[in-house]
């Protein structure tokens, strides 16, 4: 059963959350779309906004909240770092920094890790690592091969990394080097590839992009390829990684492992983080390369140390790949009455397709009968809850979508 009993319920009033809208509206840089309504609190997999009314979240602060809203071990774990070390400065070790680096490396099989703040730096950091690689050991080679339809972040860099059809003339000129090329075509991949290529980037679970997956032919095929010209291998695991897709990380659904591969979102269960980690062969930064003001600091290693522990001895993987089985089955079934198709992705990364342009109208209505979901295009819906679903969840999701579902398609006939 759903429990929102232990909800500090927010005391403001209609004319306080009205005044709110304002000043929100007023102050706050416009750079999305949002709906007029405030969250306020949160515990598990529910939000609450300022009128009291209770949301089933099935987006998971785009897979960030990946032990849900306002997890204990988090809080504990801020309280007790901040009242020792919150920051000290970059160029000094400290002990949650090393603590989370052991961790990481040792679950991951990587050597070395460097950690930043958000996906798109960590992309950033990845990708001066692959370009460094190059100018010493392909003679300055300096170009990457990306996917079509992917998504890599919105620094100015990671915008022209990223494939997106929608984003090829924002903000030019982009950044040169980066050459796109369609998911699972290897022929087009290895007609790519020239004396000037240093890497190849891909998310092995295209998120953003409406959750397409590379094709273990595919990828085996990449990393033969990287092998054989020196190329680097870059997997984006910043929506994917640990636990996200019923494994710990989306690559040993493969039997490969990258050379490259970040993290961010869920590694903070909210708490803005991100990593790239590398293996020994490619430790080449000098001193000057690579940093930032907040890499490594104590608050967040001591943050990403307990969630990724929490997510280790809970084994969420796991529970990843159960509840993300039992979500695509119920999908199914509600396609034999509704214009559901091709329901895909792995473990707690799902989509389902919708007659085109319906998606928003589906996410919309579900929002007003307390379900978030997200509308990935004008077709597609995406699901990402928290890791520490359950059935009971995926039941009344699947109450609501039929509901919301029973709506929409009637007033559309």
């Amino acid at each position: 059963m759903l429990n929102i009993s232990s909800i500090e319920k927010d005391s403001t009033t209609n004319s306080q959350t009205a005044g709110l809208l304002e000043a929100a509206h007023k102050h706050v840089l416009f750079t999305v779309n949002r709906p007029d309504v405030i969250m306020a609190s949160g515990e598990g997999m529910l939000l609450l906004d300022t009128e009291d009314k209770t949301y089933l979240d099935f987006i998971g602060g785009w897979a960030v909240t990946a032990l849900g809203h306002s997890p204990a071990v988090l809080q504990q774990a801020l309280a007790r770092q901040a009242a020792t070390l919150v920051h000290a400065s970059p160029g000094f070790y400290n002990k949650p920094q090393i603590e989370f680096s052991k961790l990481l490396t040792t679950i991951s099989g990587m050597d070395k890790v460097f950690f930043t703040s958000t996906g798109a730096e960590a992309n950033e950091s990845a990708i001066k690592l692959a370009r460094k690689h190059g100018a010493l050991h392909l003679n300055g080679a300096f170009e990457i091969i990306t996917l079509t339809n992917s998504f890599h972040g919105r620094s100015l860099a990671m915008m022209s990394a990223t494939g997106k059809p929608q984003w090829k003339n924002l903000f030019a000129p982009k950044v040169d080097g980066f050459i796109h090329v369609p998911i699972n075509d290897i022929d087009a991949c290895f007609a790519a590839v020239t004396n000037n290529t240093c890497a190849i980037m891909i998310e092995l679970v295209q998120g953003e992009g409406g959750v397409h997956e590379v094709s273990e032919a595919y990828l085996y095929a990449i990393r033969k390829m990287c092998d054989m010209y020196g190329i680097i291998l870059i997997v984006d695991e910043v929506q994917t990684g640990l636990g996200r897709t019923g494994k710990l990380f989306a690559y040993e659904h493969y039997g490969i492992k990258p050379d490259i591969m970040t993290l961010g979102k869920g590694i903070g269960g909210g708490f803005p983080l991100s990593a790239m980690l590398t293996t020994e062969a490619y430790d080449l930064f000098q001193p000057g390369d690579q940093g930032g003001t907040y890499t490594g600091q104590p608050l967040a290693m001591a943050a990403g140390l307990a969630v990724v522990q929490e997510i280790l001895d809970r084994d969420l993987a796991a529970n990843a790949d159960l509840q993300g089985r039992h979500l695509k089955q119920s999908l199914n079934e509600l396609a034999n009455t509704f214009p559901i198709t091709e329901v895909r992705g792995k473990g707690l990364l799902i989509a389902f397709d919708l007659p085109e342009g319906m998606a928003p109208s589906l996410a919309a209505l579900c929002m007003e009968k307390g379900l978030l979901i997200n509308a990935s295009n004008a077709s597609t819906i995406r699901l990402m809850p928290p890791l520490i679903v359950e059935q009971t969840h995926i039941h009344q999701l699947i109450g609501i979508l039929k509901e919301a579902m029973e709506q929409l398609f009637m007033n559309v006939g």
